[in-house]
């Protein structure tokens, strides 16, 4: 009996693979896909039905060649890349590229790594799935349709290097918005008032919100300003106080849902920090090694075999009370979610993140745990607090507070899915009973603007609008951010630039349908339709490109470049000529010009932003770093050295560029924080920023790569002596073993 050739995408996922069968099968890689679409040229022939034209990219050659070679040779061919759309085309484009035979053609599928699911689905090989091949093919085509064509207009009308995209572009434009919601805000002045108050008879205190006046809820923007704070404390001046209502329920909270593609890279934004193209890397990694079942899925279905393995490890490990007598069964509320399909969980439910210690990186390693626990957790019983509120009146005023507590009972799937909970414990009291008020606090708030997007957040209003799928999510945010559309801000939420705004206000105006929510969400679903088979592919392209292409032939006509980039004035004067500067916007962002263009070509970088809005330094800030550094030297040549400012601040450069291109961070200015690395001893965190955003990180780099993620308070951890930093999650050791907080 002769060898059968079984291939999938990645040598990990080959490896792994290869573990499970024996000698008569020989398991190889493709590395991903050996055909596309030309990158020198459409590739599209729109006169014969949009038919594409694949070819092989060079770096795919070598491996075609192997391949063929080996299929020649095989018994058969076994096809067994991934699950999904992208994973059928795969195997599609093996078929077409290495000509198999038919006859000894198979096609594979599992949505886990594990010997049981190869040996069965060894079991039932089947044909390809043509559509789910035109399924994705269409979304190929769509997006090299619309690539292809208006990205050359935007080249034209605004900026060259410039890119738009079917989801692409509806994403920036919800980045956009969002922005102009935050720049639009006016914050509202509000005030709050506290009471704390104490038993009479054991003193035990407890604290207390105004809740209501003349026998109505207050608004939380009810009490304006400090006049109307004021008047209400001198109305409760020498008040008596008593019990009104006390009530106690219990409440049951419950577990959350096992993970699709979309609440992982949520969660994972949330809990670990990762972005969504992260999240993706890192599980992808974990399937290909048999960790965890396939990470691309809009299915909340959980195999019976894993259910029966939770219930053993959790009746076992954790304790029969944390065991479900039935399994919980939960139905995906995404119209198109494939049943058949499962969700995102480990392929042992025993396989706890202890006994993975050492087989993973430390971020693969979170992330399974992540996984686990939130697999197992569904699994759980609800958690049960026990609530009590406490109602406080006033007397002989028409005031009334109101304490709130919570006590955990029972912490059910807490015990392994640790959600945030606050306990706050409640005296007991009686009905009627009289209280002392130890004292009355008022305290100004301001309401806050909405917050720019996380990858969590963008993810989830993406899925929400019903725009993309599982696959897309990560690579649209990939994308927009490589295109320099948005960028991270220090805390690595998504910020439009400059230019983002130009392109969005454009692609509104004159080409909406492309980045309106309801057609781009439709499209989807005509997308859902042909890999249901209830819709060829042809006619859904066509009906999309024929008014797209007319109206974009049109509008280059009718969009004068000149009145989407008008060109402001400025106070600079070029240093090269003497003619005014004028400021322009390109696809970096606003930059100086000289206006005796073309026959003068200096431009310089912008020099008057202010900094906290999008990473710019003052004027005065350049003065003062000009002066200091006036008699700089380069250490590498000898020339001198002068302030320059980037897209992140100012920095110091040679000025005997391009031949000599070193650049050094400036000391002192607003990315300095005057602390001393205690690494090297030598150098000083400064602030410095990545495509992830901003983080702090020693001067003297690469001789010391000693960096931190939050901001460094110049305090030292009382229990390691690390330093300490603050993030938005507060002040705590910059020591990933210390686990300090203050």
């Amino acid at each position: 009996m002769g060898k059968s050739l079984i291939i999938v995408e990645s040598p990990t996922k080959a490896k792994t693979i290869a573990k499970f069968l024996g000698s008569n099968f020989k398991i190889e890689s493709s590395f991903g896909h050996i055909r596309d679409l030309p990158k020198s040229d459409m590739g599209i022939d729109i006169e014969k039905n949009f038919k594409p034209k694949y070819i092989i990219p060079t770096k795919a050659r070598k491996t075609v060649t192997k391949l063929k070679g080996l299929a020649k040779g095989a018994d058969a061919v076994i096809l067994a890349s991934d699950e999904d759309r992208e994973g059928e085309a795969i195997a599609w484009h093996l078929a077409e590229a290495l000509d198999l035979d038919k006859d000894k053609t198979q096609r594979i599928v599992f949505h886990e790594i594990t010997k049981n699911a190869i040996l069965e689905a060894m079991k039932t090989p089947r044909t390809i799935d043509m559509k789910l091949v035109d399924a994705q093919q269409a979304r190929r085509i769509l997006d090299r349709l619309v690539g292809y064509e208006l990205s050359p207009f935007l080249w034209k009308k605004v900026a060259r290097g410039l890119s738009a995209g079917r989801v692409q572009s509806v994403a920036v434009r919800l980045i956009v918005e969002r922005e102009r919601e935050i720049k639009a805000f006016k914050a509202e002045e509000y005030w709050s008032l506290e009471g704390e108050f104490s038993k009479k008879e054991d003193g035990l205190k407890f604290k207390a919100r105004l809740n209501k006046i003349a026998d109505k809820t207050i608004d939380k923007l009810e009490i304006k300003n400090e006049e109307e704070a004021k008047k209400i404390m001198a109305e409760l001046q020498g008040a008596e106080y008593a019990v009104a209502d006390i009530v106690k329920k219990q409440n049951k909270k419950n577990p959350p849902k096992p993970f699709t593609t979309s609440t992982l890279q949520q969660t994972a934004n949330r809990w670990l920090g990762y972005s969504a193209k992260q999240t993706m890397m890192l599980a992808q990694k974990l399937y290909e090694l048999g960790f965890i079942t396939y990470m691309r899925t809009d299915s909340l279905n959980l195999s019976t075999k894993f259910l029966e393995e939770a219930k053993d490890y959790l009746h076992n490990n954790v304790g029969k009370e944390y065991a479900l007598a039935k399994p919980r069964i939960f139905k995906a509320q995404s119209k198109n979610a494939q049943e058949a399909h499962e969700a995102i969980r480990p392929t042992e439910a025993g396989r706890d993140p202890e006994s993975l210690d050492g087989k993973l990186d430390n971020q693969q390693l979170r992330l399974y745990k992540l996984i686990w626990q939130r697999s197992l957790a569904s699994q759980m019983p609800e958690a049960i607090v026990d609530a009590t509120t406490i109602d406080i009146d006033a007397k002989k005023t028409a005031y009334q507070f109101r304490a709130n507590g919570q006590i955990l009972k029972f912490d059910g799937y807490l015990k392994i899915y640790p959600e945030k909970s606050q306990e706050e414990k409640l005296p007991d009291v009686d009905k009627k009973e009289e209280l002392d008020l130890i004292k009355l606090k008022n305290e100004q708030h301001f309401t806050k603007p909405p917050a720019r997007y996380s990858d969590a957040g963008l993810v989830k209003n993406l899925e929400r609008y019903g725009i993309g799928r599982p696959s897309t999510y990560a690579p649209t945010i990939a994308t927009i951010e490589a295109r320099n559309y948005v960028v991270r801000d220090e805390n690595k939420k998504l910020a439009p630039t400059d230019i983002a705004f130009v392109v969005i206000d454009l692609l509104v105006e004159h080409f909406a349908e492309i980045v309106d929510y309801k057609f781009t969400a439709d499209m989807e679903d005509n997308l859902d339709k042909i890999a249901e088979g209830k819709s060829k592919w042809q006619p859904v392209i066509s009906d999309f490109y024929q008014p797209f292409h007319d109206n974009l032939t049109k509008k280059y006509q009718e969009v004068d470049k000149n009145k989407i980039m008008p060109e402001e004035k400025s106070n600079e004067v070029c240093d090269k000529c003497g003619a005014p500067m004028i400021i322009k916007t390109g696809r970096y962002g606003k930059f100086l010009a000289c206006s005796g263009f073309p026959d003068c070509k200096n431009i310089k970088s912008m020099p008057g932003q202010d900094r906290d809005k999008d990473g710019q330094a003052d004027n005065k800030e350049i003065e003062e770093l000009q002066k200091k550094y006036q008699n700089e030297v380069c250490d590498k040549c000898g020339a001198p050295m002068a302030v320059k400012v980037g897209k992140y601040g100012p920095f110091l450069a040679c000025t005997a560029y391009p031949k000599c291109k070193n650049i050094k961070n400036v000391a002192g200015g607003s990315n300095s924080t005057g602390i001393t690395c205690p690494a090297c001893g030598e150098g000083e965190i400064v602030k410095k920023f990545s495509r992830r955003g901003a983080f702090y990180a020693c001067n003297k780099y690469p001789d010391c790569k000693n960096a931190y993620w939050g901001k460094p308070t110049g305090e030292k951890c009382p229990d390691c002596g690390a330093l300490l930093i603050e993030d938005k999650g507060g002040i705590k050791c910059s020591s990933r073993d210390c686990g300090y907080t203050k």
